[in-house]
């Protein structure tokens, strides 16, 4: 399957999202033309104004689709395009009801790749950004995932017990039907396309945000889950401080959503971006070895740094071999992560 060239058109839907911001820089950056979907004009303008700032003003287009569900709402968009990143799906921990966050990621995937059969002559291929909520549901022991693993517990428990399910396990279910629902299309409609169909799953992303965050209180979920351990003022337990998970950089899984559409070998997998497991001590101890401080402004707390003496038990960790053997992305270190996420906020006066 050949795959996209510099000078292609991307299509790159929930433009205006922490990942999918940096998804469409890196492209620009790399040679490509964007065409972002925003769900409103502000969105756009806001998008359109730092790309401009950034020289991309003649490479970069916004078109609004206000609502993924419905019925032909990418029908437009795909026209003309040479490939699609789909990025756009809802995450948070506010849902009270299943459909808020299953319907969007479900309706929305399968929406685009129907526009992509309708309409979208030109495009060689998809990437569609899942998430290791597809892969895993938190195990009771210590666990290594990897591509082949399906979160088939999340859903379960979502149709068991309805709006009463904890609203990330409404998340992780959200992710897991909207990615088996992709593969089930293309396998489906197999015979009928000239794309295939490539799927990013990243854990939590952490790092320096480009989307629209005018206060901290509009911060995306993974990144106002780092701030509140590492930065602000909020005591933390020592039981909070040892929970443990697995993360990646904002700007490698972005990468990674790129050079899914640049290697031709991306084309029918699922590759999971993940820098590396993590404890939350890991994270304030990373902080506080910084000199000087990134965010003078803050005294930043030390923590329960004995959390990490002896054997360090990470339960969510990934096998990355297949990320290496197909993408070979270099990823940031927790240190470097953190140092460029701190002057973010300085600079924001946060």
């Amino acid at each position: 399957m050949p795959t996209v060239a510099k000078g292609d058109k991307i299509l790159v839907s929930g433009a205006n999202g922490y990942i999918a911001m940096w998804v469409v820089r890196i492209l620009l950056e790399r040679g490509y033309v964007v065409r972002g979907t925003v769900r409103t004009a502000a969105k756009g303008k806001f998008m359109t104004d730092y790309f401009t700032s950034l020289g991309y003003g003649d490479k970069f287009e916004v078109v609004v689709v206000d609502d993924i569900e419905k019925e032909g709402a990418f029908d437009e968009a795909v026209k003309d395009v040479d490939a699609i990143e789909h990025t756009a799906s809802p995450f948070h921990g506010n849902a009270k009801h299943p459909d808020e966050l299953i319907l969007p990621a479900v309706q929305g995937t399968v929406g685009m790749l129907k526009s992509a059969l309708k309409n979208g002559t030109k495009v060689k291929r998809i990437v569609v950004t899942s998430s290791c909520a597809a892969v895993m549901s938190p195990p009771p022991n210590p666990t290594v995932f990897s591509e082949v693993d399906w979160n088939l517990k999340s859903p379960k428990e979502v149709e068991e017990q309805g709006d009463k399910a904890a609203p990330m396990t409404m998340y992780r279910a959200s992710k897991s039907l909207a990615e088996k629902s992709a593969w089930d299309f293309y396998e489906k409609h197999k015979s009928e396309i000239q794309w295939d169909l490539a799927v990013i799953n990243p854990p939590f992303a952490f790092g320096p945000p480009i989307h629209d965050v005018s206060s901290l209180s509009s911060l995306n979920t993974s990144l106002q889950t780092w701030y509140n351990v590492v930065v602000s003022e909020n005591p933390k337990t020592k039981a909070a401080l040892s929970d443990s998970n697995s993360w990646v950089d904002v700007r490698d899984t972005a990468l990674g959503h790129v050079l899914a559409l640049e290697k031709a070998e991306a084309g029918g997998e699922r590759i999971i971006t993940v820098s590396g497991p993590y404890i939350w001590q890991e994270w304030l101890d990373a902080a506080n070895s910084l000199s000087p401080s990134p965010l003078p402004s803050h005294k930043l707390q030390k923590g329960f740094p004995e959390i990490l003496q002896g054997e360090k038990v990470y339960q969510i960790s990934y096998d990355k071999s297949k990320e290496a053997r197909i993408l070979g992305i270099k990823f940031h270190t927790q240190i470097e992560t953190t140092k460029d996420t701190l002057e973010d906020f300085a600079k924001r006066r946060w």
